[in-house]
């Protein structure tokens, strides 16, 4: 291979990453497990330390766990020597990462760690380094050549630590029980945050709600759905409970117009729609926008997600705007 192939060159670092990885995936420790739970059943948060590309692994590791449910941030080990060890506690477990096990800022840690009490889980390459004897698990990921032309430069190494960090992101995440509705949570922003989002953040609600009691007169209902913010469309009618009892609609005004009556003294009542399609309000707003499209309707009422009182109501100019 010559400097004048990088394609083949290319070609051959993703095969040695991937032969790694592969290789990891068929001899995955003994004690994975074990971390595992160990993992899930920290009452305090899961610290990630690293230097170098190792703790650039770790910080996406430790991002990871944190947006799937485990509490972790990245503590860099020489920061941590001067002052930011005042972030660790008993409670907390650390998961350090060295290819080699013989980084001496990160064993520099292990004293300091054992002090506290905390647990240590290293992935390691090297399960009989320094590093992987001091720690109270080892995760080893083996020692296998860098992809790098010189053998240099961290590539094979740092693949199987991401890898095997995932591996442990993910079944920790199974072990906690950890459930979309959550991830949403964790996820409020960008195209991620708007899949997950749940009807109750978009919802109108309060001033912007259009409620009628029961028994109101069309006339009044027409006012209501013209004069509340955002002019709705729509009129809810409702108990003295605020359950609900129906739904009028401009496409119900339209119809009554087109009929020749339009009866502004009567009960809304008599011209609602009495079984209206709703949405809960804990609904994924990605489900919501699947339920308007196939009842091809313009507005919903939300209820409760503990009963049928309402609480809001979501126009499909809403899903619009957050581009769901």
């Amino acid at each position: 291979m010559t400097a004048s192939d990088p394609n083949s060159r290319g070609q051959q670092v993703l095969r040695l990453e991937a032969e790694a990885l592969l290789a990891l995936s068929e001899n995955l420790p003994a004690n994975f497990a074990v971390a595992c739970e160990l993992l899930a059943a920290c009452n305090g948060r899961v610290i990630v330390s690293g230097m170098g590309k190792a703790g650039i692994v770790g910080q996406k590791i430790s991002a990871t766990l944190a947006s799937t449910g485990t509490p972790s941030l990245f503590l860099h080990p020489s920061e941590a020597l001067h002052g930011d060890l005042g972030r660790l506690r008993q409670s907390d477990v650390v998961l350090v990462l060295s290819n080699s096990g013989k980084t001496q800022d990160v064993l520099r840690l292990l004293p300091a760690i054992k002090s506290i009490g905390a647990k240590s889980i290293a992935i390691c390459g090297d399960s009989s380094s320094q590093l992987s004897q001091n720690c109270d698990l080892v995760l080893d990921i083996g020692l296998r050549p860098e992809a790098c032309p010189l053998g240099l430069a961290p590539t094979v190494s740092t693949t199987t630590m991401l890898g095997m960090g995932d591996a442990l992101a993910m079944a920790v995440l199974e072990l906690r029980n950890f459930t979309r509705e959550e991830f949403a949570r964790f996820h409020p922003a960008g195209a991620l945050g708007r899949e997950f989002m749940v009807v109750s953040e978009i919802m109108r609600e309060n001033e912007h709600l259009p409620l009628i009691k029961s028994g109101t007169e069309l006339r009044h209902a027409l006012t209501v759905m013209t004069t509340t913010p955002g002019r709705p469309g729509a009129a809810l009618i409702v108990d003295e409970n605020q359950q609900l009892l129906g739904i009028f609609t401009d496409g119900d005004l339209r119809r009554l117009a087109d009929s020749g009556q339009l009866p502004l003294c009567e009960s809304t009542d008599l011209h609602m729609a009495k079984t209206p399609s709703v949405l809960r309000e804990d609904v994924l707003v990605s489900e919501a926008l699947r339920m308007f499209k196939d009842l091809h309707v313009d507005q919903m009422p939300v209820i409760g997600a503990d009963g049928n009182k309402v609480v809001g109501l979501v126009d499909i100019q809403d899903l619009l705007e957050v581009r769901v």
